[in-house]
């Protein structure tokens, strides 16, 4: 199975600005992409996920870098940004529209790319499409029982949320830390992402995780010559800063660990489900 999909070049990378990584999950890619967009006239709005009340992640249309900043850092439950792509366009009047999504939205919106029934007018405004890695989501209400039940903090006291080291992290506003064990948490993730085989979003134009690179970094694919012109500009302005993955640790060998993991799993699942009439994805 091929790890990654189609992609020119890979890096670890991270923001320059300090109040873009005070913010953000890890280097802060999305944020930094997103506000040297808007600044630079490549962008006049992007569709990022925004926390509201109980830190349930909602789309948001961002116009004006502090908005995208206020958006800042990975949410591990649904926001349906696609939903949002319309409203960008008609009621924002947006011509060059920026979003962000997993891989299936990421996939979603590919599709609608190149057959726009009921999209008409819309696909052509987007003008960047970037995804994030990711091994599987959570709806809202499973979000909440591991943050609550096994955390043992309230929603509304969230500051942030992370996965890694084998588990589920949580950060409340007061300080507290708490890690809930992954072998926990997985009755609560979406059964749609069990036949996903897409870990790094390969349809983007970048794609970025923090898998493969070290704490505050980030991993970026470039996948498209429209990303590859975007990523050479925000290089040579100094709106990030790079390094070749290959002098990185863990490097890409983690990575392609886990996209594998992903696809043998899930690959699995769909026989499965095939075997028992039910349906899966095409």
């Amino acid at each position: 199975m091929d790890p990654f999909g189609t992609y020119k070049t890979a890096i670890s990378a991270r923001a320059t600005d300090k109040a873009i990584l005070k913010k953000s999950q890890d280097g802060g890619i999305i944020s930094a992409s997103y506000i040297y967009g808007l600044e630079n006239g490549l962008l006049d709005g992007v569709i990022v996920a925004n926390t509201e009340d109980g830190f349930k992640a909602a789309p948001k249309i961002a116009t004006t870098p502090e908005e995208v900043l206020s958006a800042a850092g990975t949410k591990y439950t649904v926001s349906p940004n696609v939903s949002v792509l319309k409203d960008a366009v008609r009621e924002y009047a947006l011509e060059k529209v920026g979003i962000v999504g997993t891989p299936c939205q990421v996939r979603a919106i590919r599709k609608l790319m190149k057959y726009p029934m009921g999209f008409r007018h819309t696909d052509s405004k987007i003008a960047l499409v970037m995804g994030i890695f990711c091994m599987e989501n959570f709806p809202y209400e499973g979000m909440k029982a591991i943050v609550e039940q096994y955390a043992g903090i309230r929603m509304n006291d969230v500051l942030k949320t992370d996965i890694g080291k084998g588990k589920f992290w949580v950060y409340s506003k007061s300080g507290d830390v708490k890690a809930v064990p992954l072998k926990d948490t997985h009755m609560y993730e979406q059964k749609s992402c069990h036949v996903c085989m897409d870990y790094t979003a390969e349809l983007a134009d970048i794609s970025t995780g923090s898998v493969g690179s070290p704490d505050g970094w980030s991993t970026i694919f470039v996948r498209t010559a429209k990303g590859e012109e975007y990523i050479n500009k925000m290089i040579e302005a100094g709106a990030i800063e790079t390094k070749p993955i290959e002098d990185t640790k863990p490097g890409l060998e983690l990575v392609q660990k886990l996209a594998l993991q992903k696809k043998e799993k899930n690959d699995k699942e769909i026989v499965h489900r095939k075997e028992l009439g039910l349906p899966v994805p095409y």
